[in-house]
């Protein structure tokens, strides 16, 4: 019996793009803080780090990748309390880095890059 003739097979290749505002944290606070949280915001990621050996935390936003100055904050504070440590300007890959004294303490922190804010309350605590 004869065969029939095959046109070229199709390959279909799906890729895993990573997720919108995904940035890598790149040791802007400083030597001894390690990352212990982190939240994704549109445009890159907001990093809580902390330094075990002086009890304070850090928090940095960076963008996915650089580019032309755009409004950024990164923003830091105690849980209940009501000073926020901030460093809002335009930068062009992360705004930060912001510290605070917090060890056995619960701390609120976020970011905002362009319009867009992620704050997360009460987290981290001790």
């Amino acid at each position: 019996m004869p065969r029939a003739a095959l046109g070229p097979a199709l390959v279909v290749t799906i890729a895993n793009p990573a997720p919108v505002g995904a940035a890598t944290y790149g040791g802007q606070c400083g030597s001894g803080y390690g990352k212990v949280n982190e939240a994704a915001i549109p445009g890159g990621t907001v990093f809580l780090t902390y330094n075990n050996a002086n009890g304070k935390n850090c928090v940095v936003v960076v963008r996915s990748g650089p580019g032309a100055r755009m409004s950024m904050d990164a923003a830091l504070k105690q849980s209940g309390g009501t000073s926020w440590q901030t460093d809002p300007g335009d930068f062009t890959e992360y705004a930060g880095p912001v510290y605070l004294s917090a060890a056995g303490q619960c701390v609120d922190w976020g970011g905002k890059i362009g319009d867009d804010w992620v704050v997360r309350n009460g987290t981290n605590c001790g």
